[in-house]
């Protein structure tokens, strides 16, 4: 408790990690910080008593990078892309089905568009489509990714939303003032200033080679430079 880490839900066919880029909340190119939506994922799904026996273990991802998948949400069993519509509204695309083990798959998207506050609604709908039709008789075809393949993205898609369509304004929806709450968990510290040494910086990258590749490799900008 102490350093706010615990063990609950590390293993059984639960629902597990809900992960995201290692860059977040500083990288140049994120939508917004994915954290507070992991983190609220992670209350909602914490003793969960509807997803405590699935079928089989469970995993989700988080990535706001517009450009980059470090979050690697594809091959998650639930993968959500933070993205904007064309109205600048903040939403996730879904994909559902991924993995990797012995038998890989890519998960394929299931929604383009999931607005902000239908986040969890929507998660419990694809929960309860795998609990109820996910097999449970061979521990190795009982992945949701299995389900997937066997009923088509668009079949599995269209049970999703079916079942949402029941649920879609229940309690469970996230409110404004929820994910306000969430967001203010993640504060940015106290930045202290340095001094400007980019030409410092380009001189020794040019001079030495190996500092520059390690440069290339280990170094990303951040958002507050």
């Amino acid at each position: 408790a102490e350093v706010e880490m615990h063990a609950n839900q590390t293993s059984g066919n639960c629902i597990r990690n809900t992960t995201t880029d290692q860059f977040s909340g500083v990288q140049e190119d994120e939508i917004t910080d994915p954290r507070p939506y992991c983190e609220i994922i992670r209350q909602w799904s914490t003793f969960h008593p509807e997803f405590a026996f699935l079928p089989r273990k469970f995993k989700v991802a988080v990535n706001a990078s517009e450009h980059t998948d470090r979050a690697a949400i594809q091959v998650h069993d639930i993968g959500l892309q933070m993205v904007r519509n064309e109205q600048g509204e903040l939403g996730f695309r879904v994909h559902v089905g991924g993995g990797l083990g012995r038998t890989p798959m890519v998960g394929p998207v299931i929604r383009d568009f999931l607005p902000e506050l239908d986040l969890l609604t929507y998660l419990e709908a694809v929960l309860r489509v795998y609990n109820r039709y996910g097999r449970r008789d061979n521990k190795f075809k009982a992945r949701i990714k299995i389900l997937v393949k066997a009923l088509t993205p668009e079949g599995f898609a269209a049970k999703v939303e079916d079942e949402w369509s029941h649920i879609k304004d229940s309690p469970t929806r996230l409110t404004r003032d929820a994910i306000d709450q969430f967001k203010g968990y993640f504060t940015e510290p106290d930045y202290q200033q340095v001094p400007d040494v980019a030409d410092t910086l380009a001189t020794q990258r040019f001079e030495n080679r190996e500092f520059d590749q390690w440069i290339s490799h280990n170094v990303d900008t951040h958002k507050n430079p």
